[in-house]
């Protein structure tokens, strides 16, 4: 059985890939954890890594899908869950049946 090429994957597990559409820092953080990915997270992690883990972790993982594919699908359908996480934000906030429109 052979996988097709667009959905193949190089270095990044299967797993990781998946997961990390719905759960980004829980993906990260078991990654870490596992030494899943020794070739993307070092074992001495610096600062800048674990900030950007925090702060935007889907923006880390997409670095991380491109330095090992390129842009592919998986980077695509990556950067349109990022597209989609940062813009579904709205401007209403629901507070007991009143829509107050925030600017």
């Amino acid at each position: 059985m052979s996988i097709p090429a667009n959905l193949a994957t190089h270095a990044i597990p299967l797993w990781f890939l998946v997961l990390s559409l719905f759960f980004p820092r829980i993906c990260i953080a078991i990654a870490w954890v596992e030494h899943d990915m020794t070739h993307y997270i070092p074992s001495v992690v610096g600062i800048i890594p674990v900030v950007v883990a925090l702060l935007i972790p889907r923006l880390l993982i997409l670095f991380w899908i491109y330095s090992d594919q390129g842009i592919g699908i998986w980077f695509l359908i990556h950067a349109v869950a990022l597209v989609c996480a940062w813009g579904g934000g709205s401007s209403r906030v629901y507070t007991r049946r009143r829509v107050t429109y925030v600017d």
